[in-house]
């Protein structure tokens, strides 16, 4: 399956092309990818093998000029987790009316020319009813202005082997697909528990604990002054369940780093950790006793690991002299592995891909 990753982040895409492809006995091969974040893009450059590929570096400079287009090598496949932020309930959803909500049109430069099989693009949840819907019909009617026929649905990463609850919204499009296709998550859901565990390549997680090591460097726990901050419910005007060793994973943020409150970030207690999951004080503690047990945050590895990657990929990127701000801020941004699997593997097994 040859295919191009745009907006390629830390290859969320392209390491479940390579898992599915390699399960079914099929060739893979990324011609191209483009990532403006250079420490994303180091990242990327340190896990896979990309000297033959073209490193098509920021989009908007890229697309400016269709010969450069036209000379990308011939894809099956485009992927693109395009910038969220613009869209995201947390943000202020200006949509395409902002410079980041214009890079869906940097995506459509390229499927113009290049006219691919197929289409398969990952934002926030939101992206649906986003100004009232009518970005999401934007977007649909752009790609069947295309020759596309478009399907999509909101699929959460927890139904796929990953102990996260991520909501993303995930669109198909197919150039001449089959009468009686149909696509949804409760089809890919139902397809992907058919799977024997033992004869896939995924990493599959029931719970945080299948994640966090046992022994860990004492950077990652919370200071003593911090602890009542991380652990407060909120103020008069704003309150939430600041909860920890949460069984299910919180969403992982981009802004992880900045040690949000357990209502918004994960942070988990020895006790938690070292039971293996069994006890979990926050469930008979009060915030004051919890603020005196010790309780970190998570590691870059175990943050790469809930979105489907090898926690190798962490420690190469820190090796190759990437910060762990930044290792945090990838794993919050990337697409999880396992989604993109499940989709994928839904689609061959119904014979849609044609390669």
């Amino acid at each position: 399956m040859r295919h191009l990753e745009l907006f390629a982040g830390i290859g969320g895409f392209r390491r479940a092309i390579d898992l599915v492809c390699h399960d079914f006995g099929m060739p893979s091969k990324c011609v191209g990818f483009s990532e403006i974040d250079t420490k994303a893009h180091q990242t990327y450059c340190i896990n896979y093998q990309t000297s033959e590929e073209v490193d098509m570096g920021d989009i908007v400079a890229f697309t400016s000029d269709v010969e450069k287009i036209q000379s990308l090598p011939d894809f099956d496949l485009l992927t693109a987790g395009f910038p969220c932020q613009t869209f995201s309930m947390m943000g202020e959803q200006a949509g395409f009316q902002e410079e980041r909500g214009q890079m869906f049109f940097r995506i459509m430069d390229i499927i113009k020319v290049k006219t691919p099989k197929y289409v398969l693009l990952e934002n926030v949840k939101n992206l649906i009813n986003h100004d009232k819907g009518n970005t999401i019909k934007r977007i649909v009617s752009e790609l069947i202005s295309a020759g596309y026929t478009v399907h999509l649905d909101v699929f959460n990463t927890n139904d796929f082997g990953l102990p996260q609850t991520r909501n993303r919204t995930l669109i198909f499009a197919k150039r001449n697909v089959k009468n009686g296709f149909k696509f949804s998550k409760e089809l890919v859901k139902q397809s992907f528990s058919r799977i024997i565990r033992d004869e896939c390549s995924l990493y599959f997680y029931d719970s945080t604990i299948d994640i966090l090591d046992k022994e860990v460097d004492q950077r990652y726990y919370l200071s003593e002054k911090i602890k009542p901050t991380i652990l407060r419910d909120g103020t008069a005007g704003f309150k939430s369940n600041s909860e920890i060793d949460k069984i299910i994973a919180r969403p992982l943020t981009a802004s992880m780093h900045k040690m949000h409150r357990a209502c918004q970030d994960n942070y988990f207690s020895d006790i938690y950790i070292n039971s293996n999951g069994e006890q979990r004080p926050s469930t008979w503690m009060t915030k004051e006793e919890l603020a005196k047990i010790a309780i970190r945050k998570l590691t870059p590895e175990e943050a790469f690991k809930l979105q489907g990657f090898p926690a190798e990929f962490a420690r190469n990127s820190r090796f190759g002299g990437v910060a762990n701000g930044s290792l945090y801020k990838q794993a919050g941004n990337a697409v999880s592995v396992n989604t993109i699997y499940a989709v994928l593997h839904y689609l061959l097994i119904n014979r849609i891909f044609e390669v």
